[in-house]
């Protein structure tokens, strides 16, 4: 949990980029909380109500189709926000959002956020970046799935969430793993097994626990290390 509100140090990089002065503009609005596996923050289409910063833990954001089936199509760790489009204008949310990785975020009203934002051209730059880059990361995500294999994209994905959760081991359904790679849960099933049996990861029900990081970047997509350097593009001339 978040303790000193005046010391934006150690907390999500977004809100850590910000000069004292810029952070103090967001301080006293936001809101601490801690989020469970599946909760959803936003649904597509709905109005935009509060920005999320996460500390720790994974937001996933997710296309939905008629059918009720949807694929991810982006992933939000401390690097990051949810709803930080509404600091720019926009007010209603293209995806959904659901917590990936249990973990704690702090939240702030759409209202108190743009208010902020007209204030503070600092936070402007570092919100625009950071919109920018999504997009070129949304981008992404589609082309991966549309053409990199299950087992390269299943690789990036669990090198992704190690990577925000800072643990080799990941509390995961397959059902959970299935939603986010847009596949049976079989196939899911089909390829822990093999992973397992290759060495890189040990898999056991709700739990998967990554042994040989090295092999998994190796059968990893490229996706991982773009989505990776891009990510740092925005605090490239942010205060680090």
């Amino acid at each position: 949990m978040i303790t000193d509100r005046s010391r934006p140090e150690g907390r999500n990089r977004l809100l850590a980029a910000l000069l004292p002065a810029d952070f103090s503009l967001l301080a006293s609005h936001l809101k601490d909380m801690h989020f469970k596996q599946g909760t959803v923050l936003q649904e597509a289409g709905d109005g935009i109500e509060h920005v999320y910063f996460p500390h720790t833990g994974m937001i996933s954001l997710l296309a939905v189709m008629q059918a009720g089936n949807c694929v991810e199509t982006a992933t939000i760790g401390r690097e990051g926000a949810v709803g930080a489009m509404a600091g720019l204008g926009g007010r209603i949310a293209v995806a959904r959002a659901v917590v990936q990785v249990e973990g704690s975020s702090s939240q702030i009203s759409v209202s108190r956020f743009q208010i902020a934002v007209g204030e503070s051209t600092g936070i402007r730059g570092l919100i625009g970046r950071y919109n920018d880059v999504q997009m070129g990361l949304i981008n992404q995500s589609a082309g991966c799935n549309a053409l990199h294999q299950v087992e390269a994209r299943q690789c990036r994905w669990l090198l992704q969430t190690r990577d925000r959760s800072d643990s080799d081991t990941l509390t995961l359904t397959q059902e959970f793993l299935s939603q986010m790679l847009g596949v049976r849960r079989t196939t899911v099933t089909l390829l822990a097994q093999e992973l397992q049996s290759a060495g890189l990861i040990r898999y056991r029900r709700g739990r998967i626990e990554i042994v040989d990081r090295a092999g998994l970047e190796k059968k990893a997509c490229e996706c991982y290390e773009v989505v990776r350097r891009r990510n740092e593009d925005v605090f490239s001339n942010a205060r680090n």
